[in-house]
């Protein structure tokens, strides 16, 4: 059974993307009357709801002695199953770095990490790669699908892997793609395939092993705008209809509208949360707007 080491799967996860650019001066916390910086988000707990991923006040710190930075400065939160979670932020706030300490692929300084109540944080190298494989879904800006395999065969790849019989293979595959309408494309080689629908047969090879959490690093990144509001509704069908567990990095105000919950991050601490509870999505969207301003969003986030 083919197993990802770690290197490989850093290579695969940062694909395409330059490194988080990090912090030189820590910056003193903002504060005003209506936004307040919150230390931790440990008491987020929706009825019934049970977390599937628990931050515990992780830290990340690069550098030596005299010359340090805290990519991650004491960060609490948890992921309920069935949520639909989204984390904004400036570039270099520390999103990307917090991604990829809760997909294992970088190390934390101190803290841990408990997915489907494992503490990834003492896992050898085998048993990371196991977790990779059983427990996480991958969607990345750039798809990152296979070139030489078909649609189909992308999606399939992880349960062949874990040697799922061929006939069940077969089922998972078509009920998945039926829910992100890509079922006329199965039989296509990515190079014959839109962006957008590169990104669903993405999200498909994502959720085919009903992992524990999803994580999607930008998804709507290198999408047009028809594209992207396409992929962001399949996610919502995801979430709703197979309460697939998503935690999403992003920019994009409008992407993020389509999540229950938005995870501000500031200096490598959580800013603060917005739920959006009975709010409709463009309720939604204008609160996030107003927190995005009030941090000095990048001109994207606020357009």
């Amino acid at each position: 059974m083919y197993e990802l080491n770690a290197l490989e799967a850093k290579s695969l996860f940062q694909k395409g993307k330059k490194m988080t650019e990090m912090l030189i001066d820590k910056i003193e916390p903002v504060t005003t009357a209506g936004l307040q910086q919150t230390p931790g988000i440990e008491t987020y707990v929706p009825a019934g709801g049970q977390p599937v991923l628990h931050c515990e006040n992780i830290e990340k710190v690069y550098g030596s002695r005299g010359n340090i930075t805290r990519a991650l400065d004491g960060i609490s939160f948890n992921v309920n199953k069935g949520e639909y979670v989204a984390i904004m932020g400036a570039s270099g706030s520390g999103k990307t770095t917090l991604l990829n300490c809760i997909s294992s692929i970088d190390r934390v300084t101190s803290g841990h990490i408990y997915v489907a109540g494992r503490d990834i944080t003492n896992l050898r190298s085998k048993q990371l790669s196991q977790f990779r494989r059983d427990d996480l879904g991958f969607i990345f800006q750039d798809s990152n699908i296979l070139d030489t395999l078909t649609a189909y065969e992308n999606i399939a790849l992880a349960l062949t892997i874990k040697k799922v019989p061929h006939r069940e293979i077969e089922m998972r595959v078509a009920a998945v793609a039926e829910h992100l309408s890509i079922t006329d494309t199965l039989k296509k080689f990515p190079y014959q395939l839109s962006g957008g629908q590169k990104q669903r047969v993405a999200a498909a090879r994502a959720i085919i092993t009903n992992p524990s959490l999803v994580l999607a690093d930008e998804p709507t990144g290198a999408l047009d705008s028809k594209s992207a509001k396409m992929l962001l509704e399949s996610f919502d069908m995801l979430n709703k209809n197979l309460l697939a567990t998503i935690l999403m990095v992003t920019h994009d105000s409008f992407a993020a509208s389509y999540t229950k919950r938005v995870i501000f991050i500031q200096d490598g601490k959580i800013f603060t949360e917005l739920v959006r509870g009975d709010q409709s999505r463009k309720e939604f969207f204008n609160r996030i707007i107003e927190v995005v301003s009030f941090l000095g969003g990048e001109n994207n986030d606020v357009l």
